[in-house]
């Protein structure tokens, strides 16, 4: 027997919003939280701009004990734990360090790099020597679980308690993983998501590699410019996404608020093979991607009423595009509409796929589409394609039913998620 998946509580923390209340408020609105940072020019970054959310040290106190916080310097763990913890109360259940074991709850809680400046500090006390000063939080906050052993602790989850890692697939993937797992019975819940850290540490490789834009580090809002002509790379961005996962007899019998429900997916690779590489997409895994979670749902492509794509404001926008009429094949007019959240938030990294996410759920329960901002000019190899109504620039309430969602990450990897508004 298969059992059907609904989204029972949700948690964010993104440059532009942390919590749904502010975050809701913010993709309405189309208020971006990219801005400028100067310990990225004092360490001659060509890229000064980076989306981080605010959080305040009292804040951090509503989920973390004093002697949790001794020591601790991981925000990509922070990020993940708030937004984790935001979910699962969100979803009506307990945060208390004293809950019983619940065996029919898990996680699985993507991240990329744990804990970099806990990993600096280490280095740094083990080069001079002061290894016994490391502290006995170094390895849990360093070690790529981290996030998913605190959720697990935290939460006194019994089930499968576990981290992947597929670049920008991740979020995305660990959604599928655990909608998996629900449906499989081997689960009643699963609080799936994902987190990123920030800084010059994560994003000096890209930097180098000259994928980030420097033309905007005087007007940073304005610098994530997805399927725009004059888009020049993408702005980096951080925090963490979260979704309770539960199978439909567990919420309706718990009479729990139900955000919307998954209808399937599908990941996989292209295996860097007819044009991919390890930062280029094969086109025919892509295709292929796209169509499976189709298939897994059982929608047809015509069912589609809106996108979030990847797309993440670099010269491989227009091929995403080209690869989404392929697979649902429809184009101008007849095209989904579509959008991209990185022109808010930036490129969250591992965190992209469950922030992108949690914002397509919203979508779905409040019936509206977010804008794209700074897409004020289309690129042409995109309008060439598909009607620029489709690509909205201000909200837009509309009627929706079922949303799709996906990431194609380094490494040839890729992921699709379908969404669907709830009904019995």
């Amino acid at each position: 027997m298969k059992h059907r998946v609904v989204i029972t509580g949700m948690g964010v923390v993104a440059p532009n919003g942390v919590g749904l209340p502010e975050f809701a408020n913010a993709i309405k609105k189309g208020i971006s939280g990219i801005t400028y940072h100067e310990n990225l020019k004092e360490l001659n970054f060509s890229c000064c701009i980076g989306g981080i959310p605010k959080i305040s040290e009292e804040k951090k106190l509503d989920y973390f004990t004093p002697l949790q916080l001794r020591g601790f310097n991981s925000a990509g763990i922070l990020y993940g734990c708030i937004a984790g913890i935001d979910a699962w109360k969100d979803a009506g259940f307990p945060f208390d360090a004293e809950s019983e074991l619940e065996y029919d709850s898990g996680t699985v809680f993507g991240t990329g790099t744990s804990g970099i400046e806990k990993f600096r500090e280490a280095i740094y006390k083990i080069d001079n020597k002061e290894v016994k000063r490391l502290g006995s939080t170094a390895v849990i906050q360093t070690m790529t679980s981290g996030v998913s052993a605190f959720l697990g602790g935290m939460l006194g989850l019994g089930n499968q308690v576990t981290t992947n890692s597929s670049a920008c697939t991740t979020g995305t993937e660990a959604i599928i993983l655990g909608f998996d797992r629900i449906q499989a019975g081997k689960a009643k819940r699963m609080l799936v998501g994902s987190c990123s850290d920030d800084g010059p540490y994560i994003w000096g490789g890209f930097d180098a590699m000259r994928v980030m834009t420097y033309k905007h580090n005087e007007t940073p809002e304005i610098g994530s410019r997805p399927m725009s002509a004059t888009a020049s790379g993408f702005v980096p961005g951080s925090g963490a996404g979260a979704l309770v996962l539960e199978s439909l007899e567990s919420a309706l019998e718990r009479k729990a608020t139900i955000y919307a429900e998954v209808l399937g997916g599908a990941v996989n690779s292209g295996g860097q093979r007819d044009g991919g590489t390890l930062t280029a997409p094969n086109e025919k895994a892509v295709v292929r991607c796209i169509q499976e979670a189709i298939e897994n749902a059982g929608i047809s492509a015509t069912d589609i009423d809106t996108i979030n794509g990847h797309l993440t404001a670099t010269s491989k926008d227009s091929l995403e595009i080209k690869n989404w009429t392929n697979a649902l094949n429809r184009k101008g007019t007849d095209f989904p509409y579509i959008n991209s959240l990185k022109s808010m938030v930036g490129h969250c990294l591992t965190a992209a796929g469950s922030i992108e996410s949690v914002a397509t759920v919203l979508q779905l329960k409040e019936q509206f589409i977010f804008p794209n901002i700074n897409c004020e000019d289309v690129h042409p190899e995109i309008s060439s394609l598909i009607a620029e109504e489709k690509i909205p620039k201000k909200v837009l309430k509309t009627k929706l039913t079922i949303a799709a969602k996906a990431s194609f990450g380094f490494g040839d990897v890729n992921g699709c998620v379908i969404f669907k508004t709830y009904s019995i």
